[in-house]
């Protein structure tokens, strides 16, 4: 993967390099959050590695003006912490926006591992987006085409590639515009009903 390395200390920042480079990344470097910004913009990269601590633009403020790009691909966000940093710092990053936490000193296994759950989140995110962007849906029964040129219901198409199970029921607006329409044509069309005639059974002195 592309990944945008974000870090102002010039050592740190090429203990960083180098470690990606050692798992097969390929690294764009950045000393600070302004220039993390501009170098995601001018690449295909979809994963920031940031401090927290640095000068201007911090991890945490690169982290909010990323979630706040409209129209792009989601980027995972990895925030290299101090090993000292509290919970309610590390709940502050979260509500920014920062998917995983790396801290101080870098950890070769845990960069390695966090960059695995990277490269499968970003997958299952392409493939929704895929879907949103590119599903025939058929204007009148809601039906999905797949790849086979076959038409199905939508929720089975979803539950052959994710497993996911469909409840049904009514919304109140179309309970009022189908079902209740339909419960009267039933009612108004229903034959009448034949009354019953009872006959009186003769008496034993008739």
């Amino acid at each position: 993967m592309k990944i945008v390395a974000a870090e102002d200390d010039a050592v740190a920042r090429t203990v960083l390099r180098q470690a990606l480079k050692k798992l097969g990344h390929e690294t764009v470097e950045a000393a600070d959050g302004s220039a993390a910004l501009a170098r995601l913009d001018e690449t295909s990269a979809r994963v920031v590695v940031s401090d927290w601590v640095m000068p201007g633009v911090d991890g945490l403020e690169l982290c909010r003006r990323i979630r706040a790009r409209p129209n792009t691909d989601y980027v995972y966000f990895i925030l290299l912490t101090s090993s000292d940093a509290t919970d309610e710092n590390r709940r502050a990053a979260a509500d920014a926006g920062v998917d995983d936490f790396l801290t101080k000193p870098l950890d070769f296994t845990e960069l390695w591992t966090r960059l695995r759950v990277a490269e499968r989140i970003l997958r299952y995110t392409t493939q929704v987006r895929q879907l949103e962007e590119m599903l025939p849906i058929c204007s009148y029964c809601k039906k999905i085409r797949d790849d086979q040129n076959y038409w199905q219901q939508i929720e089975g198409y979803i539950n052959e590639r994710t497993g996911s199970e469909f409840s049904h029921s009514v919304c109140p607006d179309c309970y009022q515009r189908v079902i209740v329409p339909e419960l009267e044509q039933l009612r108004h069309s229903a034959p009448p009903s034949v009354p019953t005639v009872t006959r009186e059974r003769p008496s034993a002195d008739s």
